[in-house]
């Protein structure tokens, strides 16, 4: 297996702590994290695609770990994060990329065909499926929905307050989102309560991984992205390419909660090429992490028929 490395790469006035794997020149495999997590994330696919024949990028994204935080939360909206994702394809010099996206690294994966089309070859959404644009500012449309019910991306909205409470015992939040405790209550309701056990698909030393990440930059950065749904939703009102038209894959486990709260209805509004999807039967959310081998393989067979 080829081991990978670690550097830091400067894009879009942000500098990107990068994972890195393979050979310059190789097909390239971007993949994309989500919340809260990091490029440390792929840990398991990242040696696998490079031993494959792929030049892989996993970066930590902006406000994540080791890459810049900004200040502004609108420096958090798509446009700059699918703009950083083609710097690092500028930086390795590469005219295509597939982009793999996890979670809120899902949304970069599907926004960015549209707005770089010429740049992307194939895409993977992981646990988030490609959803067509809201007829509504997302925020309306869910406060209506929910009424006086607790909904986390609703409750992350308030600067100051989400960052608060995570941020206070970053070993506790991070336990209980690793259970998915966070969608149903807020951080502070959970105090109290006993820590769920850590998953058995990740070891003590691999979660002190995260326990020092977000320790050291806390949640506000990551929770910044939540705060831009309305914003989002303006900015991709005109893009450059209205579908995405490259082959795209959806692949997700049955049981993640998520899945309740993203339909999949109406992926054909905005996927007009090649589709597919598989579900890995009892698979919760962190699906790279808890079943490696079976997302290797999806991935694996799915980039060698788009390469």
């Amino acid at each position: 297996m080829l081991t990978p490395t670690e550097r830091s790469v400067e894009t879009n006035g942000v500098t990107l702590k990068v994972t890195e794997s393979g050979e310059r020149g190789s097909p390239v495999v971007v993949l994309a994290h989500g919340f809260p997590e990091l490029g440390y994330s792929w840990r398991h696919q990242i040696p696998v695609l490079a031993a494959a024949g792929y030049h892989v990028l996993a970066p930590d994204q902006r406000g994540y770990g080791g890459s810049s935080r900004p200040e502004d939360i609108d420096a958090y909206n798509i446009t700059e994060l699918t703009a950083d994702i083609a710097g690092l394809l500028d930086d390795v010099e590469a005219e295509q990329a597939v982009i793999v996206g996890h979670d809120w690294g899902s949304p970069v994966a599907t926004n960015f065909p549209l707005f770089f089309p010429e740049r992307v070859s194939a895409v993977v959404a992981m646990s988030v499926p490609p959803v067509p644009r809201a007829p509504a500012p997302p925020t309306q449309i869910w406060r209506k929905i929910v009424g006086d019910n607790f909904f986390y991306i609703l409750y992350f909205q308030e600067p100051g307050v989400a960052d608060a409470a995570l941020g206070d015992d970053p070993r506790q939040s991070l336990r209980r989102s690793l259970a998915m405790e966070g969608l149903a209550e807020p951080p502070e309701n959970l105090v109290d309560r006993p820590l769920p056990p850590l998953p058995d698909w990740i070891s003590a030393d691999e979660f002190e991984h995260y326990v020092r990440a977000y320790t050291e930059t806390g949640f506000t950065g990551p929770l910044n992205w939540y705060r831009n749904f309305d914003r989002n939703w303006e900015l991709t009102e005109n893009t450059p390419a209205s579908t995405i038209t490259v082959p795209t894959l959806f692949l997700a486990g049955s049981a993640d909660p998520v899945l309740s709260f993203t339909p999949r209805d109406r992926v054909r509004d905005v996927v007009t090429g090649d589709y597919r999807e598989i579900l890995l039967d009892g698979a919760g959310h962190w699906l790279q992490q808890e079943r490696p081998d079976e997302v290797n393989e999806a991935l694996l067979e799915f980039l060698e028929e788009v390469k």
